[in-house]
């Protein structure tokens, strides 16, 4: 399984960024084979509406099952449930800490957006 976590830096010991479209990095990492990629998301990050669906999208395409981040606003979670992505929300510490709370069962999908747009 693919897990997709809003990241503050490119690496797994990197924090969890609590914004999901205008955060700085996505780490997708893989269950099955314990390796990670970092995707960019400052091309993103800079635009002046709709960073939360593109950056969905960039989820989606990257062939992630779960997303885990801090807060996720409407349009964002919409697009990401309609491209089959579980969503997760309040994930906090670093990218490892949190793929072990969410693997562990200490953090669970939530069926709803955390926060109103443009957050």
């Amino acid at each position: 399984m693919k897990i997709a976590v809003t990241a503050q830096g490119n690496e797994p010991e990197s924090m969890v960024d609590p914004r999901f479209g205008r955060g700085k990095w996505f780490i997708i990492f893989d269950t099955d084979t314990e390796k990670y990629e970092a995707l960019d998301n400052t091309q993103v990050l800079n635009l002046p509406q709709g960073a939360g669906i593109q950056a969905a999208q960039h989820i989606i395409d990257s062939g992630a099952e779960v997303l885990l981040t801090g807060h996720c606003g409407p349009n964002a979670f919409n697009t990401l449930s309609a491209g089959n992505v579980k969503v997760v929300t309040n994930a906090s510490g670093t990218i490892k800490e949190a793929i072990e709370k969410y693997q562990s069962g200490e953090l669970e999908t939530t069926g709803a957006p955390d926060v109103e747009g443009h957050w």
